[in-house]
Order: C-alpha cells, then sequence, then structure tokens
C-alpha cells in the first residue's frame, strides 16, 4: 500500500483505488450458527471496490501481463465475465490505462453489466443458447461467450487476460486470500469450502491454508443438478447459482488439494444467503449463499463442533434485478 509522507497532508493516503484491494475482514457468523455446534468464518470480499473477490485477481492477471510484456502499454484488455473479474479488470484497466472489453452472457445479472460501463468498460452481451433461461448462465452459454470472447480479441488486437488459465489468478489467493485468513484466525480453522467457478479461489486458497496446515479440509462446492467435477451425474445445467459450476473442466483446479465435494440446490443458496442478509446482516449473492450453505452442512456432519471458513464472494447489490431479495 503507497501513501504519502508522514506529517504531510498526504500521509494514509493510498496511490489509487487498486491500493484497496485485499484484507477484506473476516466475520463470526455467531447469530446465524445460533444453536449449531461449531462456528463459520465468512471473509467479506464484498469490501472490495469491485464488490467481489474478484478484484484480487484481475489486478494480478493485468500487472502480471505487464511485467511479461505480453501487454503493451495502452492495449486493450478483453476477458469473458459473468460480471465479477470484469468489474475488477474495469477498475485496473481504468487505472492502469488499458481499455477494457467485457464478453458476458445476456442471462447473467444486468446490475453487473451496467456496473461494468459506469466504470469505463465496452461490454458485449452474448445472447444465450437456445434453451437456456436468463438467470441462469449454463456451460453451453459460456462457449457462446468464449467465441465472441476470441473474436474480439483478434478483431481489436487486444490481450485475453483468460482467467480460466492464468496462473496470476491462483497466485492472488494463495499469497492474498488464504494467507490473509491465516493471519487473522491464527491458523484455527479445520475447514475450507469454495463454490467453484474458475478454480483459482479454491487452488490459491487451499494451497495456503494446507501448506500452514496439514489437518485442514478444504472442499469444493457444486450446484445439486450439475456436479460435474465429482463425477457425479449432469441432470440440469440450468441452475441459479451464478458465476460457477459450469460443468467443465478447470486448468486452474488442483484436485489433489481437495477432500471432498459438497452440492448446494438454488433453493439452500438463496435460503442461505436471505437469512445472511437478515440475521448477520451481510448482502451477499448466489455463490455467498451457496458457500455458506456448504458450511452448515459440514457442521452438521464431518465437522461438527468446529470452525469453518469460507468467502462472501460479491454483493447482493448486483442481483437486485433477480428474486433473490424479493
Amino acid at each position: 500500500m503507497t501513501a504519502g509522507r508522514p506529517g504531510d497532508a498526504r500521509a494514509g493516503v493510498v496511490a489509487s483505488v487498486l491500493d484497496t484491494i485485499g484484507d477484506t475482514p473476516i466475520v463470526a457468523l455467531d447469530r446465524l450458527c445460533r444453536g449449531q455446534e461449531g462456528s463459520i468464518l465468512l471473509k467479506l470480499e464484498t469490501r472490495n471496490p469491485g464488490l467481489s473477490k474478484k478484484d484480487r485477481i484481475a489486478v494480478a492477471m493485468v500487472r502480471a501481463a505487464r511485467r511479461a510484456g505480453a501487454l503493451r502499454p495502452g492495449q486493450p484488455v478483453v476477458e469473458l465475465t459473468s460480471g465479477n473479474t470484469g468489474a475488477g479488470l474495469a477498475i485496473a484497466c481504468a487505472i492502469l490505462g488499458h481499455p477494457f472489453v467485457a464478453v458476458m452472457s445476456a442471462g447473467n445479472s444486468i446490475e453487473r453489466a451496467r456496473m461494468m460501463m459506469a466504470l469505463g468498460a465496452e461490454v458485449v452481451l452474448v445472447p444465450q443458447h437456445p434453451g437456456s433461461a436468463r438467470g441462469v448462465v449454463s456451460g453451453r452459454d459460456l462457449e457462446l461467450v468464449e467465441e465472441r470472447a476470441r473474436a474480439i480479441v483478434v478483431e481489436r488486437g487486444a490481450y485475453r487476460t483468460d482467467q480460466f488459465e492464468m496462473e496470476a489468478n491462483i497466485a492472488a489467493h494463495e499469497h492474498g486470500t488464504g494467507a490473509e485468513i491465516l493471519n487473522q484466525t491464527g491458523g484455527r480453522v479445520r475447514a475450507f469450502v469454495d463454490f467453484v467457478g474458475t478454480g483459482g479461489t479454491f487452488t490459491g486458497v487451499a494451497r495456503a491454508l494446507k501448506r500452514a496446515l496439514p489437518a485442514i479440509r478444504t472442499y469444493v462446492v457444486e450446484p445439486a443438478t450439475a456436479p460435474f467435477l465429482a463425477g457425479g451425474e449432469v441432470t440440469d445445467q440450468r441452475h441459479r447459482i451464478q458465476g460457477g459450476g459450469y460443468s467443465r473442466e478447470l486448468s486452474l483446479l488442483d484436485r489433489a488439494l481437495c477432500d471432498g465435494y459438497l452440492t448446494v440446490s438454488d433453493e439452500e443458496a438463496i435460503d442461505a444467503a436471505r437469512r445472511l442478509a437478515r440475521s448477520e446482516g451481510i448482502f451477499g449473492g448466489f455463490s455467498t449463499g451457496a458457500n455458506v450453505a456448504a458450511a452448515e452442512k459440514l457442521l452438521a456432519g464431518p465437522h461438527r463442533g468446529e470452525t469453518v471458513v469460507c468467502l462472501a464472494c460479491d454483493s447482493g447489490l448486483k442481483y437486485l434485478s433477480t428474486d433473490l431479495y424479493p
């Protein structure tokens, strides 16, 4: 974090909003967990400037590409996004001097597109695959977005950050999120759960935690109708938990770090998100609800009486056009 010289008017003032990313607080969900044996600790990634955990990887990917010389000064940046990485990239690119094009499925909530546009991004909305429902982004929808993103990279002579492939995604969470969890909890946690999108968050945090705490258990969370990573039957890709559960192989997911797989239904994720808002005053989105619901399952089962940590992935403000919060 860069600040002014002690004693002058800028002391304690950071150089840009990028210096405010990370160091997010952890909250004990004592009210939500009342009557249960054990506790859930929730890391508030909603406190990042783009209101999600993806701010971390956005600035990490841009800076890594600039250091490697792969991203030239002023060169446009293109990325496939459900909206959160896009918001983070819009912020990073605005500060570091790159035009940014976000390519997103029309099935994602409109708040995400509007936020990216407000932050200076050009947003390309890709129509959904026939048979898809608005508010429900499937793997097939994502394939159409990927196709359009690749075409725009060629058309614009742009750089593709590719959050599903860049190692900087993992590093941002290993040396940032995971290290912070260890420091904030003093290592007094027994399990970590994560609803998987790119796999970068899970792998990065799990690496940091397992290196310091070999006995900790780390779990991947998937939609109940699409347990693809667990090797289960995918009965319906049209789940409502935006930002993950795409039923595809993830090159950033290190399965050797995974001690188990959990599933959460749409209804369980929505219920947990609503209870979190009403009992703890924490306004999260679908994936935050999925993480909390999965953590509750661990407290009711193999981790009864222990401490489970997870992330508040993004803000409920990004879902006001949906029925997540009626």
